[in-house]
């Protein structure tokens, strides 16, 4: 016997994933994963709602090799290369319509006959049991045959599923009528009411065949929807991307070439009505984008030379010459798609342990009936009483609920997050906020825009604030540093265009001077103020001594050597970062506000958003080790940041959140991607892992509890098995249906 041995670390490895079709219950989907499991070198995760195995395997695993285990456990597999479409899928979904259409239509004559036969046995004339024979037919052969071939399979194979118990159930009502309608009809007396539910010898279980056949399909069915309704935002996503892009060469000659061709450094140009074939950065031109499949914003965004865009979003207006940065599998589309996918393989702990009992379910379930047919021999019953209640144990015994708990949550919510731009990378990040009781948020391009803007003016000696913004803004506008741009873009949409500069002169680390319209103005610090001897009105050095306090940065403007303003500058607040936090004090969490700022910075951030623990001047190699220092003190941490010194903090921290557009390392640290350009994503990521561990708790509690009570009822012959049926096939759609109600989850918006 061969021993497992997972990939070694820091090994090269390959990702792939398989199709598997057959796959009825969790004892089939544990069965593929456990012979996948065996092969060396490969770990992998089977999803029963999906169909879909994820595997991480050795590159000496051949696909063939993948494949062949999984026909070995009696399944079907194809390599997945990413370009399939929905078409098999919605074929399959056709195919149970069909056969579900036809059990049901004769379900109901079968029903009435039968019923009708064993209470009346004069109103039965000569051929009725071929009448009857010639109904049931088309569904315990036509309709059931899925069944019935799977569960051949299984037999060959040595195992067994869901569908053996069905099957078995089927064939063994089938064939106890047939012995009843020929060879008992005549010795068989009349019963009415509840009588028929005890079921006296010579009575008739084609209704029971044909039912459990019924409710199967029916309930697979309604599965196959649900399943493919839950995975319609990660094919929208998927159909996001551009298929082919115009190209544009160095000669301005253009050409449409598929996307798939498409190359890093290449310009390619975007047309109103358009997506984006890939991530880059605009070259020339002017539009208005639609990003909000990608981020959940609603106002387009406009976008203009030296804008980075992502592939996926649309061109609304105007249009885009767009040099590639990152291409097909590179791109941030193809990496949420990705994360979508991996987030619907996730499992709790709990369905875990559900998988491993499921394996052993049906076998138990087959020796349960046995048991039960002797047992009720043994003590007196008839023939009759004993194979009623062993066939009811076989058709309401179904492991396939136990099988759905997760992952039909699972891809609801992971639909409904990627709506939402919120993107998860695995069943962990929902597991993480059980006992989430901290939040930890960074301050910089997480509660602040990330960036400088002007906060204030204060002017003096007869200038207003539009001449101030008009010639202070012309000469930064040549300078490329921060404050600068904070500068010149508040001027122009204060002024609109602004005039050239001469005789531009730039101080690194102090300031800037130039001449605007005949005027000599210098912008810059205090320090470069006093290196050209000017002196500055006793009220705005007030007013600069009180911005500093409150630790916002000041530039002094001086025209014509006279000290004319004071701009205080700062990092602003997001506007819904006041309300974000307020929902998360709402769920009864406690926030933390961290920043590398200095203290009077970040306690004026902190009284703005309602924020009363603040961790200020930490350095970024020490936030990861402030999150450790919480968890020490016994906080469960959640880290929301989005730089690339936010990495190690988001890999320490209990759940891990990467907001906004963000680097891409500290995507990779992160559990959840919040593309959302709003702080209330990060409440809303939460409340929504809440509500799906709830859904899946709910499921799962219902899947044992049902399969707990219902199997000894049966045994004791209290349920007819009929209604076995029905009850089988109704726990399957309980937590289907349950899960689909994730799909009512909204999340906040700014107001």
């Amino acid at each position: 016997m061969s021993v497992k041995s997972p990939p070694a670390p820091g090994a090269a490895v390959r990702q792939v994933e398989l199709s598997v079709t057959g796959m009825t219950c969790a004892a089939c989907s544990s069965r593929v994963e456990r012979k996948l499991n065996r092969l060396a070198g490969v770990e992998a995760t089977v999803n029963l709602a999906s169909g879909r195995a994820t595997i991480t395997a050795d590159p000496q695993v051949s696909d063939e090799q993948l494949v062949e285990a999984v026909e070995k456990a009696g399944y079907q597999a194809e390599v997945l290369t990413g370009q399939e479409d929905t078409a098999d899928t919605g074929e399959q979904v056709n195919a149970l319509w069909r056969r579900m259409v036809v059990a049901v239509a004769l379900f109901v004559p079968i029903c009435d006959l039968s019923l009708l036969f064993m209470a009346f046995p004069q109103a039965r004339f000569p051929g009725w049991q071929w009448l009857l024979l010639a109904l049931a037919a088309p569904v315990v052969g036509w309709a059931a045959w899925p069944l019935h071939r799977a569960a051949l399979v299984n037999a060959r194979h040595g195992t067994s599923s869901m569908d053996t118990l069905v099957s078995i159930g089927v064939t063994a009502a089938t064939g106890w009528s047939l012995y009843a309608m020929f060879f008992q009809a005549d010795a068989a007396p009349g019963v009415a009411g509840w009588q028929l539910l005890l079921r006296p010898e010579g009575a008739i279980y084609l209704e029971v065949a044909a039912g459990v056949t019924a409710f199967v399909l029916a309930g697979r069915y309604v599965e196959a929807k649900a399943n493919r309704s839950a995975g319609a935002a990660l094919r929208e996503l998927a159909a996001l991307g551009a298929t082919a892009v115009t190209v544009v060469s160095e000669g301005g000659e253009q050409r449409q070439v598929p996307v798939s061709q498409l190359r890093v450094g290449q310009r390619f140009l975007v047309r109103a009505g358009e997506s984006i074939g890939a991530d880059g950065t605009v070259v020339e031109g002017r539009a208005a984008v639609d990003c909000s499949a990608m981020t959940g914003e609603s106002v387009p965004a406009e976008i203009g030379v030296s804008d980075e865009v992502t592939g996926g979003t649309v061109v609304l207006s105007g249009w885009l010459l767009v040099e590639a940065v990152r291409v097909g599998r590179d791109t941030r589309l193809a990496a949420m798609v990705r994360l979508v996918e991996q987030a619907q393989t996730g499992k709790a702990a709990v369905q875990r342990l559900a998988d491993r009992i499921s394996a052993f379910f049906v076998p138990g379930v087959l020796v349960v009936a046995l048991g039960t047919f002797g047992c009720w021999l043994a003590f007196g019953g008839t023939g009759q009483q004993a194979f009623t209640a062993a066939l009811a144990v076989l058709v309401i015994a179904c492991p396939c609920a136990l099988g759905l708990a997760t992952p039909t949550a699972l891809m609801v919510a992971a639909g409904v997050a990627a709506r939402l731009g919120i993107f998860l990378k695995g069943y962990s990040a929902l597991e993480s906020t059980r006992d989430i009781d901290t939040v930890v948020l960074d301050k910089t391009g997480t509660v602040t825009e990330g960036r400088m803007s002007v906060a204030g003016i204060v002017c003096a000696g007869g200038f207003d604030r539009a001449t101030v913004l008009r010639l202070a803004g012309a000469v930064e506008a040549v300078s490329e540093h921060a404050v600068a741009a904070a500068i010149s873009d508040c001027a122009r949409a204060e002024v609109g265009p602004l005039p050239p500069v001469e005789e531009f002169t730039g101080t690194p680390g102090l300031g800037v001077s130039g001449v605007v319209e005949g005027r000599e103005v210098v912008v810059g610090s205090p320090k470069l103020i006093a290196e050209r001897g000017l002196s500055v009105p006793v009220e705005l050095a007030e007013n600069q001594r009180e911005q500093q306090e409150q630790g916002n940065p000041t530039v002094l403007v001086a025209v014509d050597r006279r000290v004319v303003a004071v701009l205080a500058l700062a990092d602003q607040v997001k506007p819904t970062a006041a309300r974000a936090v307020a929902e998360l004090h709402r769920l009864g969490l406690r926030t933390v506000l961290l920043t590398g700022d200095n203290t009077a910075t970040a306690n004026r951030v902190a009284e703005q958003l309602g924020i009363t623990e603040v961790l200020a001047e930490v350095l970024p190699e020490e936030k990861a080790a402030v999150v450790r220092r919480l968890q020490a003190e016994g906080r469960v941490v959640a880290f929301a940041g989005d730089g690339v010194n936010d990495a190690p903090a988001l890999a320490s921290a209990d759940l891990g959140m990467a907001v906004g557009s963000g680097a891409h390392v500290a995507a990779d640290a992160a559990d959840l991607i919040l593309v959302r350009d709003e702080l209330t994503v990060v409440p809303d990521a939460i409340r929504l892992a809440r509500s799906t561990l709830r859904t899946i708790r709910g499921n799962l509690v219902w899947a044992f509890g049902y399969n707990l009570a219902a199997v000894p009822l049966a045994a004791l012959g209290l349920l007819n098995p009929l209604l076995a049926g029905g009850a089988m096939a109704l726990s399957s759609l309980f937590v289907v249906s349950n899960s689909q109600r994730l799909r009512r989850f909204s999340g906040a918006r700014a107001g």
